[in-house]
């Protein structure tokens, strides 16, 4: 296989989780209580033998470089093999400049560096798994200038509403990438991950750069579709993109059902992160526990039902946590009741006794707020 460059993007400037954006990229997120969402991406390329990898981010980038640190924890050969943490000159005139072709050209010098002739670009707000080496192996076979992932959906009328659809002709290349605008369910959401050269990668930024200050890089891939051969590779297996409030809580909740966890993770593909050292979970007597995932560290006193529970978490005696997010270290005191909510780090609900959100519209609270 040839040696290729991964790239993780970060996510457009329309897709912010107000309140948890606040303090950290959505690649930062926590998620299913021990991952956070750039575990996935940078799994992905490490599986697939690519340890050169880049990882973009414009805000709050504390969060995102204490987690990644050095690489080492994603199997990423020390010798021959780094992870780099890129940032860009966030523009705080309007967020529409704010692109990431514009962090790729605020780190040029880092992409013409590099000595690998082709690149995976791969986004840090979707969780899915994939062997790039397919789709390398794709792009190498059909001659493609650049060769996209999709994935196919039936509820793209309600969401991925701040994702693009792929319109493909009969020998899967690819005829126009636009954004969803949700009139038809069924549809082919573009995964925003390509396989090209690196050389034809700077010359695309190049060219949107002269093209429009605002242009991103599936901007300049449309305006190109008829002089480059772009064509689509199909994605099975679990998918989805955490694009807003909704979909982040969704993304936890849904993966409580086992057969679409075992879509995502396998024993032939780990996906690697940061780990803790602390106790196992403590269930106290008269706690009770229903289809939820637990992190260790936390001690449960009260009900959990339809829940994801972080590193670290208290739920006291009398509490009732149901179909809720809570994040590490959260404390949720005695006696009190909540539903549909996503708890962040260090919160404490305490003297608040019931807060209630319908699962179409979950609630939030604060990081270190204290309720």
């Amino acid at each position: 296989m040839p040696r290729v460059m991964g790239i993780v993007t970060p996510a457009a400037s329309n897709m912010r989780i107000e309140g948890m954006n606040r303090f950290r990229p959505i690649a930062a997120f926590s998620f299913l209580g021990r991952y956070r969402i750039v575990d996935f991406p940078v799994s992905n390329l490490s599986n697939s033998d690519i340890e050169h990898i880049q990882v973009y981010v414009s805000q709050n980038p504390r969060s995102l470089a204490e987690h990644l640190g050095t690489g080492r924890t994603y199997n990423i050969n020390s010798k021959r093999g780094k992870l780099q943490l890129l940032f860009n000159q966030d523009s705080r005139v309007n967020d529409i400049y704010n692109t990431d072709i514009r962090a790729y050209a605020d780190n040029m010098d880092q992409i013409e560096l590099a000595s690998e002739p082709y690149v995976v670009i791969t986004p840090g707000y979707m969780i899915f798994q994939q062997d790039y080496r397919e789709l390398l192996n794709e792009h190498l076979s059909s001659g493609a200038d650049v060769t996209i992932l999709y994935h196919k959906v039936n509820n793209a009328d309600k969401s991925f509403r701040n994702c693009s659809i792929v319109t493909l002709n009969r020998q899967k290349g690819v005829k126009s990438i636009e954004r969803n605008t949700g009139k038809v369910p069924e549809c082919n959401i573009f995964m925003d991950t390509y396989v090209m050269t690196r050389e034809l990668f700077i010359k695309l930024i190049y060219k949107a750069q002269k093209t429009s200050s605002v242009y991103r890089l599936v901007d300049i891939i449309n305006d190109e579709n008829d002089e480059l051969d772009i064509r689509g590779m199909a994605h099975k297996g679990y998918f989805t993109a955490v694009t807003d409030f909704k979909s982040y809580f969704d993304a936890n909740i849904e993966l409580l059902d086992f057969d679409r966890v075992r879509e995502l993770f396998s024993d032939e593909w780990p996906i690697y992160t940061v780990t803790t050292d602390s106790c196992p979970v403590r269930y106290c007597k008269g706690s009770k526990i229903r289809n939820s995932m637990v992190a260790n560290g936390c001690v449960v006193e009260g009900e959990v039902e339809d829940c994801v529970i972080g590193r670290g978490v208290e739920i006291r005696q009398g509490a009732v946590v149901k179909n809720c997010v809570i994040l590490g270290h959260a404390i949720i005191g005695k006696g009190v009741h909540l539903e549909g909510q996503v708890v962040d780090k260090w919160a404490k609900v305490l003297n608040v006794k019931e807060i209630i959100a319908p699962p179409d519209n979950p609630g939030y609270i604060t990081r270190g707020d204290t309720l």
